[in-house]
């Protein structure tokens, strides 16, 4: 019999009322905060119970727009990014190179070998260098696509990028918005333990690609195994299949139109790292990309409107489950229970041994994961509590920080993560299909994060 999750809409409705019940059962509790250096950070030790807030009918029906209002930054960031990339497939310049890849695809053993290992590999570095996560959510679009022309599936195309990103991110050694945070606050110095965090980072994005090379030599000796089989077909009627056979190469300003986008991304990489930018800003230059990409391919003024409003259109239902999510962590916020829990897991910790310390904190991570998966909101939230922990436990600081860092290794499955639901939405696939076909990678990233936790245990790295 075949496990059946529902649609991602009434999955999240389904959450947000089990989560205004909690309200009413779970206690109230808050921890005293401080101002740090430009951050609220908890302060260890100082919970106390709070007045209950228990959320009502009235608190469950407004909190899908209360969760629109306040993830309205990562929303307009969507429907931009996404009107920018439908101008961008207008120029069919991406279409084109599609097209060229497939063509070496099929010529070429070595770019056979090197796809998946190449991409997976950039998008992991994205996230372990500058934080890439929202920004990976356009790729889909171009990866997808391209994943059927190489015979290969919807779930392929969407692993790529989303999967390759969040392993990066979750396994980060130069990311300012996790490790960095989570350092800083843990009162050890910034990026310190490189070494191993890179050992780490390698690790878990060569399971990765080892899981999708095995997936698409599995899928190309029979693509009915596909979940997505009959997605994928439908998709593949829409694909003019034999324009790949006949193509001849691009053109001028197709190269000149790509090599705009490829300066889009490094601007985005550079602004960043170097400038400290965020989704504001990295939409204003996706926003200048559509129109200088748009006036390159010699677009009318009216086609690039009417491709960008399409493109952001076709977002709407994305913006929805962006907005649901967000609501579910308002509501525990608004009922007080998000203190409550956090203190009720800290004290799970203990163990006279370091190595099963080290494991447990890293399964209470991956809980509050669930709750919170802003990787900059959650270090502010657990490691001033964590940190001091971790002293009493018998590990070290920074195996507190990777133990934080690896709780995110769950973030590509969980229903509340807005980054998740939004890139599912975009693809069409269904959650319960997506998450069935995550559940062995997700135990290969379990059993990795155990025995890698294990190490700096017990060598009391710092």
């Amino acid at each position: 019999m075949t496990l059946r999750l529902p649609n991602t809409f009434v999955l999240l409705l389904s959450l947000l009322a089990l989560i205004a019940l909690a309200t009413w059962v779970v206690p109230g509790g808050r921890f005293a905060t401080e101002l740090v250096n430009g951050k609220t950070l908890i302060v260890a030790g100082s919970f106390q119970p709070a007045e209950a807030r228990p959320q009502g009918l009235t608190a469950f029906l407004t909190s899908p727009i209360k969760g629109f209002v306040e993830a309205a930054l990562i929303i307009g960031f969507v429907l931009i990014v996404g009107g920018a990339f439908s101008v961008l497939q207008k120029t069919e310049a991406i279409d084109a190179m599609i097209k060229a890849v497939a063509r070496a695809h099929r010529r070429s053993a070595f770019v056979r070998a090197a796809i998946i290992p190449g991409f997976v590999t950039l998008f992991s570095l994205g996230g372990a260098s500058f934080g890439m996560a929202e920004e990976a959510i356009p790729f889909v679009l171009i990866f997808i696509p391209l994943a059927l022309a190489l015979r290969l599936d919807s779930l392929t195309g969407v692993a790529i990028p989303f999967v390759g990103s969040q392993v990066g991110f979750a396994t980060a050694f130069l990311n300012p918005f996790n490790v960095g945070v989570a350092q800083g606050i843990a009162g050890v110095p910034m990026f310190s333990g490189l070494g191993y965090r890179v050992f780490c980072w390698a690790i878990a994005t060569a399971l990765t690609v080892g899981f999708l090379m095995w997936w698409a030599a599995r899928i190309r000796r029979d693509p009915t195994l596909s979940p997505s089989y009959e997605l994928d077909q439908e998709r593949r009627r829409t694909l003019d299949l034999a324009s790949f056979e006949n193509f001849a190469g691009m053109t001028g300003r197709q190269r000149m139109v790509l090599w705009l986008f490829a300066l889009t991304l490094v601007g985005m990489i550079v602004g960043v790292v170097g400038w400290g930018w965020y989704v504001e800003e990295i939409a204003a230059l996706f926003l200048v990309m559509a129109v200088t990409v748009g006036v390159v391919a010699r677009l009318s003024a009216e086609d690039i409107v009417a491709a960008f409003l399409q493109g952001a259109r076709d977002l709407v239902a994305t913006a929805l489950v962006i907005a649901l999510a967000k609501a579910t962590v308002i509501l525990m916020r608004d009922g007080q229970i998000i203190d409550t829990m956090l203190h009720a897991l800290a004290p799970l910790v203990g163990s006279e041994n370091p190595v099963f310390a080290a494991q447990k904190m890293f399964v209470i991570q991956s809980v509050i994961n669930f709750f919170i998966h802003s990787g900059t909101g959650q270090a502010a939230l657990t490691m001033p509590i964590m940190a001091p922990l971790s002293d009493l436990v018998g590990i070290t600081r920074q195996t507190a920080v990777l133990a934080f860092q690896f709780g995110e290794l769950t973030t590509t499955i969980i229903p509340t993560s807005g980054i998740t639901v939004g890139v599912l939405a975009l693809s069409g696939l269904k959650y319960g299909t997506w998450v069935r076909w995550m559940l062995p990678l997700q135990a290969a990233y379990l059993v990795m994060a155990l025995v890698l936790l294990a190490i700096p245990a017990l060598t009391q790295w710092s």
